[in-house]
């Protein structure tokens, strides 16, 4: 296979969405436009992958330097069209003999089964492959004039384009591809001589044309291209994602009563036969086994849910939460870092940080892990078959040895025995009357009052 390098832009300043943010450090299903441009690139096979960004924005350089390093950034200043950017990553990829891909990083949704037949027209000959898509309403989206045997000719822009090109649905996505050498060589001919002085991606189709180099196109829905601008777009974006994703798992088998209020990551993985049911959330890195069962108004983080298992409703599961077939983590229980054991229960309000709670264990009402002393972290450890009696604090680090019980209301400081019970509360006494005594004592200072 030829070699493959994708080329990111990302050097917009992203004005209109009125946020101190960088726009595309902005989130669609929990990670960064950015990011989710790169993940595709990565998919894609591409062994180079340069991101150009803008000095206005440090905050986006150091985001690519700490994932993909320093030889990943090429810096475009000033701004001068998308085919300045492209060209401000030539150095980056010196050396680099084979297809370029260019896309952007406020293209959230575009995917790798999108783009990989443009690399599929590059191998049948195509000099340049450009993604194209129909538009509902094409608006001022550049058009595809497509000529004989289904070549491009070129790319017009809505400013200029007659009336007759402003009917045509074949817009521009602005993605292509093409071999880098024969890309850096078009775009060293373009030229700013339109109304905003600047060096458009676009022209390379005519040079290419003009050369007589074949320009073909491949099309996809115009969802995967959608870019974003502003607020707006973000939220439809993110709409449109939850959409794609709640289809494709309930064409894989999961059980969702109203999808429509269950929200996903862009990670998250559900395995057929799950159920989940109302209004609940997704945060990143959870995968959940089939035959769980997500009980409404939950919200997962960094979880596994084992086969069988039940969650909530109103469950919280926080990162590293482990919980193991059949267990139950019932309403408004939080578990953090905690490898739950088979068939363990934690049905009512309690807090689970640091430890793990062994198979067939029951957690009662209102028990905490005590796990944190202002400092540091500590464990706690429940041992398989314990019974934990309602409004236990286990103040960690501490251990309840397998079989052992502790009673309703205790602290426990120190290490239970196996099989043992551990009682760690104060000694209950009774007085005799006191009751009615004190009633009556009252009601007499109400009467003189």
């Amino acid at each position: 296979m030829t070699a493959r390098a994708a080329v990111i832009l990302a050097a917009g300043e992203g004005t209109r969405m009125r946020s101190p943010t960088p726009k595309v450090l902005h989130k669609v299903a929990g990670r960064a436009m950015l990011d989710l441009a790169i993940d595709t690139a990565e998919q894609l096979g591409c062994e180079r992958v340069v991101v150009v960004v803008g000095n206005h924005s440090p905050a986006v350089r150091a985001h690519v330097e700490k994932r993909l390093g320093p030889s990943a950034v090429a810096v475009q200043d000033p701004p001068q069209g998308t085919g300045h950017a492209v060209l401000a990553a030539r150095e980056a990829l010196a050396g680099f003999v084979g297809d370029v891909v260019v896309t952007y990083a406020d293209v959230p949704l575009l995917t790798a089964e999108a783009v990989a037949p443009l690399f599929d027209l590059r191998a049948q000959g195509a000099a340049v492959a450009v993604l194209g898509f129909e538009a509902a309403d094409p608006g001022a989206y550049g058009r595809l004039i497509l000529g004989g045997g289904g070549l491009l000719e070129r790319i017009v822009e809505a400013k200029d384009a007659p009336q007759a090109v402003l009917k045509i649905k074949a817009c521009n996505s602005g993605v292509l591809a093409a071999d880098a050498g024969v890309l850096f060589e078009l775009l060293g001919k373009v030229r700013n001589d339109n109304g905003k002085h600047e060096y458009y991606l676009t022209d390379v189709v005519g040079l290419a044309t003009e050369s007589a180099r074949a320009v073909r196109v491949a099309f996809a829905g115009e969802d995967l291209v959608a870019g974003v601008n502003s607020q707006a777009e973000l939220a439809a974006a993110e709409a449109a994602f939850q959409t794609r994703r709640r289809r494709q798992l309930l064409a894989e088998g999961v059980t969702m009563p109203a999808p429509e209020t269950v929200w996903f990551a862009w990670d998250t993985v559900v395995q057929p036969g799950a159920t989940i049911e109302q209004n609940v959330v997704f945060a990143g890195g959870v995968t959940v086994e089939g035959g769980a069962v997500i009980r409404a108004f939950s919200h997962l983080e960094g979880a596994v849910v084992r086969a069988g298992a039940l969650i909530g409703p109103y469950a919280r599961l926080r990162p590293g939460a482990d919980i193991g077939e059949d267990a139950h983590i019932g309403n408004f229980v939080e578990v953090k870092k905690v490898k739950v054991g088979k068939g363990a229960k934690a049905n009512h309000l309690s807090y689970l940080g640091d430890g793990t709670v062994g198979a067939g264990a029951n957690i009662g009402a209102g028990t905490i892990f005590c796990n944190y002393d202002g400092f540091d972290k500590f464990d706690t450890h429940v041992g398989e078959g314990a019974f934990i009696g309602s409004n236990t604090a286990l103040v960690a680090p501490v251990t309840v040895g397998p079989g052992a019980f502790t009673g309703s209301g205790s602290v426990i400081t120190r290490d239970v025995a196996a099989d043992a019970l551990a009682l760690g509360r104060g000694v209950q006494t009774e007085k005799a009357g006191w009751a009615a005594a004190f009633r009556a004592r009252k009601l007499r200072e109400k009467g003189k009052s």
